[in-house]
């Protein structure tokens, strides 16, 4: 009977061990259909939703559900933006089923906290047709009552969770201070952005202060990391302000994915 326990105790060390070496496939995780439909999406999927809110591009990753529906729950949203995208591994980190190592682990995490490096990056106005500046500055601060600039942190390890403060200046919502909240596992990294000040479009109020919750998630496939992100908020009561923030939303969206897979190549391609 101990040899047999002997055994057991193990085989578990063994499938703890080894598999997180193989991840959840990009199937396992959103579907064979949506699947293909993400592979000939030209990069991304869209939905947004501004009534009777129920996420419909949430991958089957329970951490990631579970956050995303606590909240929901909490914020009590009358705006859902979800996106789905898709960045595919070089042939070289591809194709033999295994996850990300350590090594690249560590690094995607460390450009997700360069905060900084959002500095400029461009989304598509859908107010003016044309590409605009969304983040016109970006500063990580060491609170929010003092603000004083901190530089990007590098870790050495990939922490469980972490929280920072930022300082982000948009040209469409004005001069804000947000906390992120990165939380992380073998096969996934994810963060929350929070307001922490009311936020305007020009001089119409559009979001209350921790009214705004967006959730940028990377998830190892093997071959590929699924992204996927969303913003989710309490819009102020004015006509047509909920359906231009979920267009806005859904865009900026696909700009910070752009500014992501940038970093990915750093990573993954050298």
């Amino acid at each position: 009977m101990k040899e047999v326990q002997n055994l057991l105790f193990t085989f578990v060390i063994f499938i703890a061990t080894v598999s997180p070496l193989f991840p959840a496939s990009l199937e396992d995780l959103i579907g064979a259909d949506r699947a293909a439909a993400l592979n000939a999406a030209n990069g991304f999927i869209t939905e947004v939703q501004t009534k009777n809110l129920n996420p419909k591009l949430l991958p089957e990753h329970s951490k990631l559900q579970i956050f995303i529906k606590e909240n929901l729950n909490n914020l009590g949203p009358n705006i859902l933006v979800e996106t789905l995208s898709l960045y595919n591994k070089p042939f070289g980190q591809a194709g033999n089923g295994g996850g990300w190592s350590e090594a690249e682990r560590i690094g995607l995490f460390n450009r997700l906290v360069a905060l900084k490096t959002l500095d400029g990056i461009q989304y598509y106005s859908e107010t003016r047709k044309a590409m605009r500046v969304f983040y016109e500055s970006s500063q990580i601060i060491d609170n929010p009552a003092d603000k004083t600039p901190l530089p990007d942190p590098v870790f050495a390890e990939v922490p469980v969770s972490l929280t920072l403060y930022a300082r982000q200046k948009d040209l469409t919502f004005g001069d804000n201070i947000y906390r992120f909240d990165f939380h992380t596992g073998t096969d996934t990294i994810f963060f929350v952005q929070e307001n922490l000040t009311s936020m305007s479009a020009g001089i119409i109020p559009a979001i209350g202060k921790n009214k705004l919750r967006t959730i940028f998630a990377l998830i190892d496939t093997g071959d590929s990391l699924l992204l996927y992100a969303a913003a989710m908020a309490k819009t102020a009561s004015v006509p047509g302000m909920g359906d231009r923030i979920g267009l806005s939303f859904s865009n900026r969206a696909k700009a910070v994915i752009k500014w992501f897979t940038g970093r990915a190549d750093d990573i993954f391609k050298g």
